[in-house]
């Protein structure tokens, strides 16, 4: 309910999920029932698995996270987890408030048994390959363990989901020198470098679309910072090669002629292919999507989760930072303490 588009475009959305995702068994409409069943009858389309689940408020775009919690506990993401954290689902996916999502999240279904916070892993392509962004907006302040705890998480989604089979992992820095950087990004660098990662040290802006690294590990702060400008980037370049090659008729041929690299590239950026960031390290499948997502981005965004449920994501996560437990110190669990 929480999406800039309403609840329309989500439902129709899960409607080409379930058409692209037949295993799929149960897909819960969480939101107000009256205006899900005008959606519902406008497309006069009926599916068994479709169920709906009645919540009476909405957490807005502007609603701090912890309203959620304390005022808005009917709200759709709140009956939404309570699904997962009941059993009833095993993922929710949502274009609503991210913060909201996020502390909801982390409150009612807990981390898994290793993960200190949870982290936002946003898909980003590059000319040759993608990369993943981790964390790209839960955290924005980390100690060095959550950052190496980041780096495990990010290089499973990568080759559980991607299909990378050694996936290369940076560390975000102002050097490629493992003295660059703040003490944070030191301190991470040493643990990253002991653990069983295909580590290969500090990584700077540059770097990311030049195929040089597959999992790129930094703060919430830093990441939301990052996945904002290349998603401005993005969307900004088109509209300017757009206007500087319709001012003259021989711009317009040269424009004609490589329209097929165009589309090429405009296919290869599109920001709804992935239709969402999974906040991984929880028990259950959280999936967040743009605000302003349209219908196939919701459907990509419900196919992630399946991903990564029938991947068993949460138990290779489990097993892996398990593993790793004895580099980062013993900390103590901490939940988000903050969201971009």
């Amino acid at each position: 309910m929480g999406g800039d588009r309403g609840c329309r475009v989500v439902i129709e959305g899960a409607r080409l999920a379930l058409r692209a995702y037949p295993k799929i068994a149960t897909l819960y409409l969480v939101g107000d029932q009256a205006q899900i069943k005008t959606a519902l009858s406008v497309a006069r389309r009926e599916d068994s698995r479709l169920q709906t689940v009645h919540a009476s408020q909405v957490l807005t775009m502007e609603d701090k996270p912890l309203v959620a919690l304390r005022k808005k506990k009917d709200c759709s993401i709140a009956r939404a987890v309570e699904l997962v954290a009941d059993g009833r689902a095993e993922a929710v996916i949502s274009p609503g408030n991210t913060g909201g999502v996020v502390t909801v999240a982390t409150v009612r279904l807990r981390q898994l048994e290793p993960v200190e916070r949870p982290g936002i892993a946003a898909v980003i392509p590059a000319p040759e390959n993608e990369f993943v962004l981790m964390d790209a907006g839960a955290n924005v302040e980390c100690r060095p363990h959550h950052l190496l705890q980041f780096a495990i998480m990010g290089s499973i989604y990568s080759r559980e989901i991607l299909g990378y089979t050694r996936p290369r992992v940076g560390l975000l820095s102002v050097g490629t020198e493992d003295v660059k950087g703040n003490e944070l990004t030191q301190q991470a660098f040493k643990l990253c470098e002991r653990a069983d990662l295909h580590f290969i040290g500090n990584v700077e802006g540059h770097d990311l679309f030049a195929n040089r690294v597959d999992v790129v590990v930094c703060d919430g702060f830093v990441g939301n910072i990052v996945l904002k400008t290349c998603e401005s980037l993005a969307a900004n370049m088109f509209r300017w090669i757009k206007t500087e090659l319709t001012k003259n008729p021989k711009r317009q041929l040269g424009a004609l002629l490589a329209k097929g690299a165009f589309r090429a590239i405009r296919h290869r950026t599109d920001p709804e292919a992935h239709g969402g960031a999974p906040l991984l390290g929880l028990n259950g499948s959280i999936v967040i999507a743009h605000g302003s997502s349209r219908e196939r981005a919701i459907m990509n965004a419900i196919g992630q989760a399946v991903q990564a449920v029938q991947h068993r994501i949460n138990q290779v996560i489990t097993r892996e930072l398990s593993a790793a437990a004895p580099l980062g110190g013993g900390q103590s669990r901490l939940s988000a303490s903050a969201h971009a």
